[in-house]
């Protein structure tokens, strides 16, 4: 699943940029679209979601937060929209569902499921990647965040809702950051930290277009910044999947270094 509101809905924004990803993906990702419910913030995003996929779903709020303009990060808005959506997932979990979280920012080039550890309660990217994907000393990204719901992983998501008021001001990821430690071992919660060579982003950027299977455009504040860099992305993409297996084992695609936040 993933969630939006109305400025990342508008055509030629950020969702287009997601399903052409897919669109353009290898090993048949594209059929995972079939898969994707689109979780909506506000009327006019539902509306844009109907128009161009199946499975929309409408979150009515109660906070009185107008969703429809985009929200800077860690405005007020902002923190009440992300942690809305921390509550959401918790909610998933509680009616006995796995899930896969992926922001609309995150392009999906190949499946990634097959480096998602069988034995992971939940396992999410990383701004940075130590080298070792059980090490709590990974830095976590909660905008492609996969959890198997049981009774551990609901209860962690009840003490990450908590710490919300705990350490009071700060997003969700930093508090998931602060109460890793401290959970995992409470509940013997097996965190999988994944390898950014395979589930990228622009904090740790993976730069084999052999390997990775999704890129996500975190470390970049601004809808202008990330759409900026990711049609750049795309563009380089579709260049790589026109070439030759003898171009593209030889390295010679590579991604437009520096963009406005890619490097």
């Amino acid at each position: 699943m993933t969630q939006i509101n109305a400025a990342w809905t508008r055509p030629g924004s950020l969702l287009d940029l997601f399903f052409e990803s897919f669109r353009n993906g290898e090993g048949g990702v594209a059929r995972l679209l079939d898969h994707l419910v689109i979780v909506t913030m506000d009327p006019a995003a539902y509306e844009g979601c109907q128009a161009v996929h199946r499975h929309c779903y409408f979150l009515r709020t109660s906070n009185g937060v107008d969703y429809r303009s985009e929200k800077m990060f860690m405005s007020k808005d902002y923190l009440e929209m992300m942690w809305g959506r921390n509550r959401f997932q918790q909610t998933v979990l509680e009616l006995g569902y796995n899930f896969l979280f992926t922001d609309v920012d995150v392009m999906w080039f190949r499946d990634p499921f097959r480096h998602i550890s069988m034995a992971a309660d939940i396992a999410i990217s990383s701004d940075v990647y130590m080298g070792d994907p059980y090490s709590l000393r990974n830095f976590p990204n909660g905008g492609f965040l996969f959890v198997r719901s049981s009774a551990k992983t609901i209860d962690f998501y009840r003490a990450w809702q908590q710490g919300r008021w705990r350490f009071f001001g700060k997003h969700e990821q930093d508090v998931f950051n602060l109460i890793k430690h401290e959970q995992s071992a409470k509940l013997d919660l097996a965190i999988q930290f994944l390898d950014t060579t395979y589930i990228s982003g622009f904090c740790q950027l993976s730069k084999d277009l052999n390997k990775i299977c999704t890129l996500h455009a975190n470390c970049c504040v601004g809808l202008g910044a990330k759409m900026h860099d990711l049609r750049g992305v795309l563009d380089v993409w579709r260049n790589y999947t026109a070439g030759t297996p003898d171009e593209r084992r030889a390295g010679k695609f590579q991604w437009k270094l520096p963009g406005i936040c890619i490097h």
